[in-house]
């Protein structure tokens, strides 16, 4: 384990130190099927046990429009995707793109923006649509739109000749209740990412994210990694975003803030006016944003952030199995750990000192990369451009289809595997991709069951 002294350990130390299977450290939970990703840290004390469920509650909680049966849970839309937390992360999981043209969009949505940068630098948003399509709105008001997506296959091969197909999403709007999108209009699928352990990433200090990144290559190892500087509308200041497909969120508590209202239509005191585009008048008529009271309550609120902060991240399961070690030893050989560094460390400062002083193994250096023309979504959000993203943890992947029942990867949820999600990256991690791709097929199943581990 890292000694808790060095405040600010670089890449080359954090890769030295050899994963232990508590991934999580004392925080690390155990596999207890699909209700694994939904426990407390392991090393919580009974005190937090009791508002912990609480917060749980709330992610659960469906909202209803106002008035509703319970005031404190009305106010839903009035254009929305959802209506809870949990309806976008199944059992805290990730979600997933519709199977067929014909089934609603339920835990994907698409974000929107114009060419630019609002007042902060983020993505500026249309007057007409907003930053986000919203696909459902409460009685009187018109739902926004809907988009369907349609694919177009990729065949190819292994080395070795075995076949793999990939397929590509292409985003089909209808029913635009606005008017047409700008011609200009740049668009983005997201499924839901799973919230587990993202108290311990928000808990690892910035200067350690920086020292990971690398922005000019000066190691001339192609891999460069840079900090995405966001907006933190609590902190009212530009800091280092970690949440997000692209990093473009601070904190948790601005991550769940952001969603209630996103996503659902739900204010709260750092989004206390409601989602409705400029132009969109029934919407405005019907919102709140009149009313002096905001709609998620703050206690409420900052138990739902205690609830996500607390979310423990599950054991490697069979870390001692030589396959799994052999694929280990192929991730690491190959380059893998350059973006998905095994091992960060949080610092003695965090929202429960549970989280503090822990040495973690979630596979992300939190930074972002270009990950090339193939998976650009060509939408630029803060300073990521368009074929930036950041790593994505890998922690509990291998327990994707257990929690949920299905596998779908990457931001908007093409790959249908593991392999396919490997093959799709390009751009700096090309160099992992192809050595991926040449591997024979005994090596390739090490490699997948080592990530199936996690």
């Amino acid at each position: 384990m890292l000694s808790t002294a060095l405040a600010e350990p670089g890449r080359d130390e954090l890769l030295s130190i050899s994963p232990s299977p508590q991934l999580a450290g004392a925080a690390t939970v155990q596999f207890i099927g699909n209700e694994t990703f939904r426990q407390i840290v392991g090393n919580a004390s009974m005190a937090l046990r009791p508002r912990f469920t609480f917060g749980k509650v709330q992610f659960n909680t469906e909202w209803d429009p106002e008035p509703g049966q319970v005031p404190a849970n009305d106010g839903l839309g009035p254009v929305f995707n959802a209506i809870s937390c949990a309806s976008c992360h199944l059992y805290n999981g990730r979600g997933r793109p519709p199977e067929g043209v014909t089934e609603d969009f339920e835990s994907i949505l698409v974000r929107l923006s114009i060419p630019g940068a609002d007042a902060h630098g983020g993505p500026k948003p249309l007057a007409n649509y907003g930053g986000q399509l919203q696909h459902r709105a409460v009685d009187g008001v018109a739902a926004e739109g809907s988009a369907t997506i349609v694919y177009e296959e990729f065949p190819g091969e292994f080395a070795d000749g075995t076949p793999y197909s990939l397929r590509k999403p292409r985003i089909v709007f209808s029913d635009m209740a606005f008017g047409h999108l700008p011609a200009d209009a740049l668009h983005s699928l997201r499924i839901a990412n799973p919230v587990i352990g993202l108290g311990l990433l928000e808990a690892v200090p910035e200067k350690q994210i920086e020292n990971l990144a690398d922005p000019d290559d000066e190691n001339k190892d192609g891999i460069s990694g840079r900090v995405n500087h966001v907006w933190s509308p609590a902190q009212q200041q530009t800091v280092a975003g970690r949440f997000g497909w692209k990093a473009n969120v601070a904190t948790v508590a601005e991550q769940n803030a952001g969603a209630a209202l996103g996503d659902m239509g739900i204010t709260t005191e750092l989004h206390p006016v409601d989602n409705c585009a400029d132009t969109q008048d029934d919407c405005l008529k019907a919102s709140r944003i009149d009313n002096d009271k905001v709609e998620f309550q703050q206690d409420f609120m900052a138990e739902l952030t205690r609830y996500v902060r607390l979310l423990g991240v599950p054991a490697q399961r069979n870390a001692d199995d030589p396959e799994i070690a052999r694929g280990a030893d192929l991730f690491r050989g190959i380059g893998c750990v350059q973006c998905h560094v095994s091992t960060l460390v949080t610092g003695a400062t965090a929202a429960f000192e549970e989280l503090a002083n822990q040495t973690i193994h979630p596979y992300t250096d939190i930074l972002l990369h270009d990950m090339g023309t193939g998976l650009a979504d060509n939408r630029p959000d803060y300073e990521a451009s368009g074929s930036e993203w950041r790593t994505a943890p890998l922690w509990g992947i291998g327990l994707t289809k257990d929690i949920a029942g299905y596998e779908y990867y990457l931001h908007d949820g093409r790959a249908r595997s593991l392999p396919e999600a490997i093959l799709w990256h390009g751009g700096e991690a090309k160099t992992a991709r192809d050595s991926f791709a040449v591997l024979n097929v005994n090596d390739r199943s090490a490699l997948l069951a080592f990530l199936k581990s996690l």
